[in-house]
């Protein structure tokens, strides 16, 4: 995984952090479904990155 990939997906996931909080501090279920969506899809990236990572050291 790139450093660029690591700090696009790690800003993508603290985005997913912050608007959750944001959606519980407000009682706004939307924003706090946003924030975890953002959150899976950033887990989601670094795994298929790790993956790619693991076949090309072999």
């Amino acid at each position: 995984m790139g450093l660029g990939d690591k700090i696009s997906n790690e800003a993508e996931n603290l985005g997913g952090k912050a608007k959750e909080a944001a959606g519980n501090a407000t009682d706004n279920d939307r924003l706090k479904a946003e924030g975890q969506t953002d959150q899976v899809k950033a887990d989601a990236k670094k795994v298929g990155e790790d993956v790619k990572d693991t076949f090309k050291k072999d």
